[in-house]
């Protein structure tokens, strides 16, 4: 599946159709080819740990940061090999908490650090995607479990229409972890539906983007708005099926 054990090796070249297979038939074959997941670590110090929306938004920024960079994008990146394979299956994403010795080791691999913009700001690395079954053991021994933030004060009120805004869904339980992956997907999903003079105004401006949860009465409205839409695979913690985030961008309402 790698290349000599390595898991950041280029993938073999018999790839699946794209990820938005079209029939059973294609999905089939697709999820029959190995799968790659986006490895995302979260510094959770037990002392200082991030608030959880600084998490979140930090998380959607780590995402598309990687998405936007040379290594993902150009045709003879390092990582866009990876990433290809990647994107030609479920876009899968974990993520996993790292603190002290565990944060170093991580930093040491190669990746992508964003700070959040708290006052003690978050930290999230992003990875290349890596075989499913084929984790660096630095990242693989970490814990996925433990990533239950909280806010010390509730986020401020955003302005219609004023940044991107992921919606979560205010009718799910999820942990920060779950959550944070979920942000990521609508992130990159939001990202696809982007022309390249809106991706590049985007990343110019350093990818402001706000995560609140809906209100209910908004929920219903949000999901039947045609914005990018997440709809969970169902692994871990919800009901496969579930709508766990729209994002909102207002340049594709202009």
């Amino acid at each position: 599946m790698t290349n000599g054990g390595d898991p950041f090796a280029p993938p073999s070249s018999e790839r699946p159709p794209a990820v938005a297979a079209a029939s059973e038939a294609e999905t089939a074959d697709r999820d029959a080819h190995p799968q790659y997941v986006l490895p995302l670590v979260v510094r959770i110090e037990r002392a200082t740990p991030p608030q959880r929306t600084d998490a979140l938004e930090t998380a959607a920024r780590a995402v598309l940061t990687f998405l936007a960079d040379p290594r993902s994008t150009e045709p003879d990146g390092e990582w866009t090999p990876l990433v290809e394979a990647w994107t030609d299956g479920r876009i899968r994403k974990v993520l996993r908490r790292a603190r002290g010795a565990e944060w170093t080791r991580a930093e040491a691999l190669p990746g992508i650090t964003v700070t959040g913009t708290a006052a003690d700001p978050a930290q999230v690395r992003v990875f290349p995607p890596v075989p499913l079954d084929g984790w660096p053991k630095d990242l693989a021994r970490l814990q996925v479990s433990g990533t239950d933030l909280s806010d010390a004060e509730p986020p401020a009120p955003i302005t219609p229409g004023s940044q991107p805004v992921l919606w979560l869904n205010p009718d799910l339980a999820m942990t920060a972890g779950k959550a944070m992956a979920q942000v990521g997907h609508a992130a990159q999903i939001a990202w696809w539906e982007l022309d390249d003079a809106q991706r590049k105004a985007w990343r110019d401006a350093g990818f402001p983007l706000a995560v609140r949860v809906a209100s209910r009465a908004a929920w219903p409205a949000l999901v039947a708005s045609g914005r990018p839409l997440v709809r969970d695979a169902g692994f871990t913690e919800i009901a496969p099926g579930s709508c766990t985030v729209v994002a909102d961008l207002p340049v594709l309402d202009a």
